[in-house]
């Protein structure tokens, strides 16, 4: 199960293959991480990864203390910090003049927390996530690069009855 915030994070999965099991949170910014607490705590023998950006975890930096509270041993919580809000015009946000998402993450109290400055780290920082229990926090610093259109041929509402579908096969109903 995945969710996704809006902009080039959700434009970069859809474009590797849209799943029944993602869903795109638009207009939702700052809320991915508390719709993937919900889902996590709601679904806990499946694994639930959230991908995020540094906008939009600044939005809500609140999610950090209710994750570690809450501490749902099924939860990624990956987040792509390109130190800017990309998707709304490229304004610098606050990790790029020294707030350290991952340093405020561990200091909140989640177990595992990665900080992955390359590809090969990131993709290590994931994989020892998806194997273990226990609730991951994944910061990967990425370059402020997005897709050339923000645009995808999924409507919301279509998304939304989509994953609600798949969500309801995972729970027998």
């Amino acid at each position: 199960v995945v969710v996704t915030i809006m902009g080039a994070v959700a434009v970069e999965l859809y474009n590797l293959g849209h799943q029944p099991n993602f869903f795109y949170l638009e207009h939702g910014m700052g809320l991915a991480s508390s719709m993937g607490l919900g889902l996590a705590v709601s679904l806990p023998k499946e694994k639930v990864t959230v991908l995020d950006g540094d906008g939009s975890v600044l939005m809500n930096l609140g999610s950090f203390s209710t994750l570690a509270r809450y501490r749902p041993p099924n939860l990624i919580h990956w987040i792509f910090d390109n130190e800017s809000l990309l998707s709304v015009g490229g304004f610098p946000t606050a990790t790029g003049t020294g707030t350290d998402l991952a340093g405020i993450a561990e200091k909140a109290g989640a177990e595992h927390v990665a900080l992955a400055d390359t590809k090969e780290a990131a993709e290590q920082a994931f994989s020892e996530a998806s194997e273990r229990e226990g609730l991951s926090v994944i910061v990967s610093k990425v370059e402020p690069i997005g897709p050339p259109s923000f645009a995808m041929d999924i409507g919301l509402l279509e998304n939304r009855f989509e994953f609600a579908r798949h969500l309801q096969g995972l729970a027998g109903t």
